[in-house]
């Protein structure tokens, strides 16, 4: 093997390649790959999604997510909450006492480490990422980082399909993402200000109208107007 080669950096690239090519729903399966762990979860959390959990690669994973999605806390919370990834390494040592009703349920189901990591696009909070181990499992900081970035992909994904399935139902007519120039005008700035691409811009300025309940062209007014700032 030569000299300084990096398989966690390749796994983290397959991951990403593996969810940005969004071929199939189980988003679950590349992020255990990338750090083996032995379970994943992926939910959304609170408005404007809804709580509910979007893939889970076990019976466990599922409980895990259904036991904070009851509560209302829990590391995945905490995470969106803070935007931050939460750790616990070892739950049996110490762990929870932000969260001690899900903790008691964790402990129960023999959980020894939960990590959380949020999943957030601009302003737009989205939900969460959850790996678990039923023995306690330490994750590196290079780790925790290539998981974020693994996250940031999973919220667009999350994101963009909310919307597509808004088009379907005609929430939104499929050319009106296009057709205004304030719309165009507002995605440039947007990508400027974020150094971005327009792609990613207008799912940005999407997004926030999707959050909202307004129109796609009224959040471009105020973009445009700088009453609104939709700043990563």
């Amino acid at each position: 093997m030569a000299a300084g080669y990096d398989r966690s950096r390749d796994a983290f690239s397959l991951a990403a390649a593996a969810l940005a090519a969004r071929r199939s729903d189980d988003l679950c399966s590349p992020l255990r790959a990338a750090v083996a762990m032995p379970g994943a979860v992926v939910s959304t959390l609170g408005s404007p999604m809804g709580s509910q959990t979007v893939c889970a690669s076990s019976r466990l994973g599922a409980r895990i997510d259904e036991i904070q999605i009851d509560l209302g806390e829990g590391p995945s919370w905490e995470a969106l909450r803070t935007r931050r990834p939460v750790a616990a390494a070892d739950l049996r040592a110490n762990g929870g006492s932000r969260w001690p009703g899900a903790l008691a349920s964790f402990r129960e189901l023999e959980v020894s480490s939960l990590y959380a990591f949020p999943l957030f696009v601009g302003q737009l909070s989205i939900g969460s990422i959850a790996l678990y181990s039923g023995a306690p499992c330490e994750l590196s900081g290079a780790d925790v980082a290539g998981m974020s970035r693994l996250a940031a992909i999973v919220a667009g994904t999350l994101l963009r399909r909310a919307l597509d399935r808004l088009e379907v139902v005609g929430t939104e007519a499929p050319d009106e993402r296009y057709s205004r120039r304030e719309v165009h005008q507002a995605t440039g700035m947007v990508a400027a200000s974020n150094g971005i691409d327009v792609d990613d811009a207008l799912m940005l300025l999407r997004g926030h109208a999707y959050a909202t309940g307004r129109p796609v062209r009224d959040v471009a007014a105020d973009v445009i107007a700088r009453v609104i700032d939709l700043g990563l």
